[in-house]
């Protein structure tokens, strides 16, 4: 693998989306009733969040064909521009996720580390240079 191929944001949001990956089966919701603790981890929370899942190891693997492969198939969008939005349709769900928490439960350690994650892969690539133009 050609480790050069990758840039510093790219790095970061290959990081962040696998920090994201893992915080999805850590515990987000928890409530404590008597004595009696109950925790669900986000995908358990919020069955939506595998697409959250998806998008992680899409970006995983693209991040992996994109340092392997000599050349990508000619793509719509530049290579910062599809990171951006994979990452940003992340951090948009897992915002959605965090906001609109189960009945009266407390979030817990996974929700923040998720969030945090996801704002980290979006802010490497939103603040990163503009890829350069080719002919």
């Amino acid at each position: 693998m050609h480790m050069t191929r990758f840039t510093l944001p790219d790095r970061i949001t290959g990081i962040s989306s696998l920090v994201l990956l893992i915080s999805l089966f850590l515990p987000w919701y928890g409530v404590s009733v008597l004595g009696f603790n109950a925790q669900a981890d986000g995908v358990t929370g919020h069955g939506y969040l595998y697409i959250v899942m998806l998008i992680c190891l899409a970006i995983a693997g693209y991040l992996v064909a994109s340092a392997t492969m000599p050349a990508l198939p000619a793509l719509p969008l530049t290579h910062r521009q599809r990171l951006l939005a994979a990452s940003g349709l992340n951090a948009a769900i897992v915002l959605l996720a965090f906001l609109f928490k189960p009945g009266a439960s407390g979030w817990r350690f996974g929700a923040f580390l998720a969030l945090i994650a996801a704002i980290v892969a979006v802010a490497a690539q939103a603040r990163s240079r503009p890829d350069p133009v080719t002919a």
